[in-house]
């Protein structure tokens, strides 16, 4: 029994619950962030893919879970191979963003001190 289930309301139409509707909102601040980091300067640029990806991981996720409950009647996290290749996304973001950053420290050189 899933209890992510849109329920239906008189007329037959789905209905959001409350966590479907907190998913939705908080897109809006990740698009801040990702808009504020790719006009940084500084960000490693690997890093910044790892981030882009991790929205893929978003856009790939939502018709899996989709396709779970219209296909199986199951919440995606109960169909191994569709949860499996959706979280792939979310291993490789996660990966390149590890990546990114190691390569921007393993880059970093300390500011110089200027003489006095």
């Amino acid at each position: 029994m899933s209890v992510a289930r849109n329920t239906e309301d008189a007329r037959g139409l789905s209905v959001m619950t409350l966590k479907d509707m907190l998913f939705a909102v908080s897109l809006f601040p990740y698009l801040g962030f990702l808009y504020f980091l790719t006009r940084s300067p500084e960000t490693p640029r690997l890093a910044l893919i790892g981030f882009y990806l991790l929205l893929l991981f978003v856009i790939v996720t939502i018709p899996a879970g989709i396709y779970a409950q219209v296909e199986y009647g199951e919440s995606l996290a109960n169909i191994d191979w569709l949860h499996g290749s959706a979280e792939f996304f979310l291993t490789l973001s996660n990966l390149v963003v590890v990546l990114g950053f190691r390569e921007a420290l393993n880059n970093w050189e300390p500011p110089q001190d200027e003489p006095e």
